[in-house]
């Protein structure tokens, strides 16, 4: 591993820069730095599932690996040019993914977030995911990146909705179906 920070606070990005692993400053609110924080806080919200995930070993181990995953996803948006994530880890997404979604019912209506906690926060997580992939997407029209990691984000967003679905399922609980008229006043 690199240098160490013995140091947390530089002062170096009061003026409302960051620095980049290359080196470079660019704007804290640049595309970029968007990218890198989103998923981080994806990175953030699956830690959080993973506490909630006592007695699933199985989705508890994908979840601690795709945290791996995304770690290397914020250094390869931390350096223009470079690519970490690659097809086998999408292939290892859509493996996974097809394990989880074997024994679910097929699906019949649209499900809401919720069934139990985990579940709830499997679909926050989701949420996220899709908000990194849109990000990312914004970033490709500005700049050139690695398009694995858009079409990482996707299947991630995939399988979280899959696991989702497992945990609202466990221990005889039930997914939250949307009901097209329930919202009517």
């Amino acid at each position: 591993m690199g240098n160490r920070l013995s140091k947390i606070y530089t002062r170096t990005g009061d003026d409302g820069s960051t620095g980049l692993a290359d080196g470079n400053r660019i704007a804290k609110n640049a595309q970029r730095v968007e990218a890198m924080g989103t998923a981080d806080e994806l990175n953030c919200h699956i830690g959080l599932l993973v506490e909630q995930l006592e007695g699933e070993e199985a989705i508890a181990e994908a979840m601690r690996r795709i945290q791996h995953h995304l770690f290397d996803l914020g250094g390869e948006f931390a350096i223009p040019g470079s690519q970490v994530i690659g097809e086998q880890h999408i292939h290892w997404l859509e493996e996974t993914l097809d394990h989880f979604n074997a024994d679910l019912p097929a699906l019949k209506n649209f499900i809401l977030p919720g069934g139990s906690m985990a579940a709830a926060q499997c679909h926050m997580a989701r949420a996220v995911c899709r908000r990194a992939e849109r990000v990312v997407v914004a970033l490709s029209h500005e700049d050139s990146i690695n398009p694995d990691a858009r079409h990482y984000l996707n299947r991630l967003s995939d399988l979280l909705f899959v696991v989702a679905r497992v945990l609202a399922r466990r221990d005889g609980g039930d997914e939250v179906l949307w009901e097209q008229h329930r919202s009517g006043i």
